[in-house]
């Protein structure tokens, strides 16, 4: 008898172990990347400009959740763009998740450093390579750090349009995409229970309203957003972009025609997209165990553009390359909870953002544009070269096929994928 005792007080233990290890739960961590000295700033193509002084700091923000056998992180980066040869080095450090499962985005400020390593028309860079690699190494400490301080908690979900002047497009005013997606994590036992752990935000915009050009290291509009949600919210504040290609950006046109390119405009579009992604989340429902999935798909693009072949040839940062014309990347898609997320591996103009979210299955679909690579913009073949406003996004596109290979590998994905969960247990309107 005492030794069927035992029996049973054990299976009875492995099943309180496994029941636990099912419950959803979270964590994030934020590593200071500024680099110190400051180093030149790059908003894209070109030699970068030298810095002589800083607004705000740029970060690492790393966002980890578990449920069951599944594991995620999700990171931003403030920086232009984070190639994958980048995010790979951190993936082979960081402890507990599968490389294919961490997700790193830029936020695409364009105040920050080159991590590109563009060249100039002799072939040389300017990238600083030892400053990159304390970054890579400070990611994988962030999203190691979120790992060992994982959580029970529950989930938020809210997607809603973005009110008030923050985001127009360059081109032509109203074609953005004003949805704003926001998840946030609240810890549901312990000694935290009822504080937030993060607030992620999905939204399109480019960060450029202090631009490469004033010798300001800065995250741009992104540093106010982070300052002002953990502030009103607590927990840790994370961005992740859109599709905000061609040319989304932020709405710092004056009443004179003219546009504000400083700080405070930085502090006032920042702090008015983290008040409107508060104010989205408020009323969500609370999905008290929240189901996680996640997949990753590879595929490859062919490089027809002369510039980007040139950028990869000559660049010190040295992508996957499939042949000599041809690159590699990675799409991910995740449910979280009643959430569908795709990624997006460079700057997706606002048609293929709307085309492929109408396609997903949700009603709160998310797009994290330039994560897990960042290959300059993405066109339809029937916009690419089409008008002069594309002059520039077209040279600054791996080629004429590149957003109809995306869409036809988001949408396979898709296809492929469960749905996800329309019936999670919820509490709350």
């Amino acid at each position: 008898m005492k030794t069927w005792a035992i029996l049973l007080c054990c299976a009875f233990l492995c099943v309180c172990q496994w029941a636990m290890g099912q419950h959803f739960r979270a964590a994030a961590a934020v590593r200071v990347i500024t680099p110190d000295p400051l180093l030149p700033v790059s908003g894209g193509i070109g030699t970068p400009k030298k810095a002589t002084q800083k607004a705000g700091e740029l970060y690492a923000r790393a966002f980890v959740m578990e449920k069951g056998g599944v594991r995620i992180a999700i990171v931003n980066v403030d920086n232009l763009g984070w190639p994958a040869a980048l995010g790979n080095k951190s993936r082979k450090l960081i402890r507990g998740i599968p490389p294919e499962n961490v997700l790193i985005g830029a936020t695409h400020t364009h105040s920050g450093p080159d991590a590109y390593g563009f060249p100039n028309e002799k072939g040389e860079s300017f990238a600083d390579l030892a400053y990159l690699d304390s970054c890579v190494q400070l990611i994988a400490d962030a999203v190691n750090e979120a790992t060992g301080k994982l959580e029970d908690a529950s989930l938020k979900i809210a997607v809603g349009d973005a009110k008030g002047k923050i985001a127009y497009n360059y081109y032509a005013d109203q074609l953005y995409d004003p949805r704003c997606g926001v998840m946030q994590a609240v810890a549901s036992e312990g000694a935290n229970k009822g504080k937030t752990i993060a607030t992620l935000v999905n939204y399109a915009i480019h960060p450029e309203v202090i631009g490469s050009g004033k010798g300001i290291l800065s995250p741009d509009l992104c540093g106010p957003l982070y300052d002002r949600i953990e502030a009103q919210a607590g927990g840790v504040a994370i961005f992740m972009n859109g599709a905000q290609g061609g040319m989304v950006t932020a709405d710092n046109r004056t009443e004179n025609g003219k546009e504000a390119n400083d700080w405070n405009e930085c502090k006032r579009i920042g702090e008015l997209l983290a008040d409107e992604a508060l104010r989205i989340v408020r009323d969500a429902a609370v999905q008290e165990d929240p189901d996680l999935y996640c997949v990753s798909r590879r595929f490859e693009f062919p490089v027809d553009s002369e510039i980007m072949r040139f950028i990869l040839q000559k660049s010190p940062i040295k992508n996957e390359m499939a042949s000599e014309n041809r690159i590699v990347t990675q799409l991910n898609l995740l449910n979280i909870g009643t959430a569908q997320v795709l990624t997006v591996p460079g700057e997706a103009l606002p048609n293929i953002g709307y085309y492929v979210k109408r396609h997903m299955h949700t009603k709160q679909p998310f797009l994290f544009g330039l994560t897990n690579d960042a290959f300059g913009y993405m066109l339809t073949k029937v916009d690419f070269n089409s008008f002069k406003r594309y002059d520039y996004v077209s040279r600054t596109s791996l080629g004429e096929m590149t957003g109809e290979i995306y869409i036809e590998q988001a949408l396979k994905l898709i296809s492929d994928s469960p749905w996800p969960a329309t019936n999670a247990p919820v509490r709350g309107k």
